[in-house]
């Protein structure tokens, strides 16, 4: 009968044990969650009053895509042996004057992305990370050229519209 009452008080115990440690992470799971969302919230709401302050002039403008006339062919090293790349490029421009100072310029804006891509290698282009830097690279690099040509940057994505290695 002893035996009994300790079992069962034992037993007891353990499941208040069980019962208090469970409210207890929840209440500390609860707490962390609602301090995130607190602390995230009042800075998302900072970063969005900067990135539409930057973004304003360039939202009103209407994007416009210029499609150059020829793939870029060209070879890269990297491996033991030498590849072949072709790659499809169109210009993100915003509003009629960029795009007219963009098809004015073509040379000017081919010669930076071959620049830019004859210094890739065979790992930049192999993976998904490295196209989304040799772009980016490729951005700066037209941006850089016609703001010296045009006082503008007028380019403001280079995209990639189709990509072969051999």
């Amino acid at each position: 009968m002893a035996d009994e009452d300790i079992e069962a008080g034992g037993g007891g115990g353990g499941k208040k044990k069980l019962i208090i440690i469970i409210v207890a992470a929840l209440l500390l799971l609860g707490g962390g969650a609602g301090a995130f969302l607190f602390l995230m919230g009042g800075d998302s709401g900072g970063n969005d009053d900067i990135v539409i302050e930057e973004e304003a002039e360039p939202v009103n403008l209407q994007a416009i895509y210029v499609t150059l006339p020829q793939p870029f062919v060209f070879n890269v090293t990297g491996d033991s042996q030498q590849r072949l790349v072709q790659v499809k490029v169109q210009l993100m421009v915003r509003g009629d004057s960029n795009e007219t100072l963009a098809k004015q310029n073509l040379p000017l804006v081919e010669h930076s992305l071959l620049t830019t891509f004859g210094a890739a290698t065979v790992e930049q282009l192999r993976t998904p990370q490295g196209q989304v830097e040799i772009r980016k690279q490729a951005a700066d690099t037209v941006q850089a050229a016609m703001e010296k040509v045009t006082g503008k940057t007028v380019v403001e994505r280079v995209l990639f519209t189709g990509f072969v290695m051999q």
